[in-house]
């Protein structure tokens, strides 16, 4: 079962490697890579189409400022969106381009930050907001380079690769797996920092064996993380910022 979006954070990750040059259109500004990645991951593998309301909520701005930078996108060239009214919007090729270099900065950046400059987990997400828009190529590759072209960022978030492909993975939302089937936990919300500090608390971090033990899921769920004997209660609200894929941790 792949990895739906539950409204907060992005959803199961795959694409077609991008071909050709970034385009450089007039609109290129930070807002602009703000829309595209949204629309990236709100739109996930199926490239669905994405609401002017799915965007201003994951944006935190007004629908009606959202259905006219989305019109803005449509109508450049080359256009980075096609927009219908009251059917939402989704990536061109030359959109889904920039939005996959836009996620490739920040997901190296939070590497960046968390492994050589000792941020933690939950600190992360708002700097590489602030400098995904800003770092050239060179300095992206020589990111890339120092860390050893890492496959992921330090939430489980896939990293794409310089041209732009990144591997399907199937990934399933805590709250949806099935009783009494070992998992992994593969990626984690990155967008609460609170909900990322809980975790550490709980040692819920990516590569992490889990699994749901039978019994109601009305308020919670209980679980066994790793090697401890004991199980725990996660509420629905962690447990639907945490993925995991099928499998026992090595």
């Amino acid at each position: 079962m792949p990895k739906s979006y539950n409204g907060d954070v992005p959803p199961s990750k795959s694409s077609r490697a991008r071909e050709g040059p970034i385009p450089r259109g007039p609109y290129n500004t930070e807002s602009i890579d703000d829309y595209l990645k949204a629309i990236w991951e709100l739109g996930g593998a199926e490239e669905a189409r994405v609401t002017s309301n799915a965007l201003a909520q994951h944006l935190g701005i007004r629908a009606a400022s959202v259905t006219g930078m989305l019109q803005k996108l449509a109508a450049q060239q080359p256009p980075f969106v096609k927009y219908e009214k009251h059917h939402g919007a989704r990536l061109t090729a030359a959109g889904k381009m920039r939005a996959l270099e836009v996620l490739r900065h920040h997901r190296l950046l939070e590497r960046f930050l968390h492994d050589v400059l000792d941020y933690s987990w939950d600190e992360v997400h708002d700097e590489a907001e602030r400098l995904e828009h800003f770092i050239s190529e060179r300095l992206e590759d020589r990111i890339a380079a120092k860390l050893g072209d890492p496959e992921t960022d330090p939430h489980g978030h896939l990293i794409p690769e310089r041209n732009g492909a990144i591997p399907a993975r199937e990934e399933v939302l805590l709250s949806q797996w099935a009783c009494g089937i070992p998992a992994v936990i593969s990626s984690v919300s990155d967008r609460d920092a609170a909900a990322l500090r809980e975790m550490t608390r709980l040692g819920l971090k990516p590569g992490v064996a889990i699994m749901v033990e039978t019994g109601t899921r009305n308020a919670s769920l209980r679980v066994k993380i790793g090697d401890r004997r004991d199980a725990v209660r996660l509420s629905h609200e962690l447990a639907f910022g945490i993925w995991v894929i099928a499998g026992r941790a090595h």
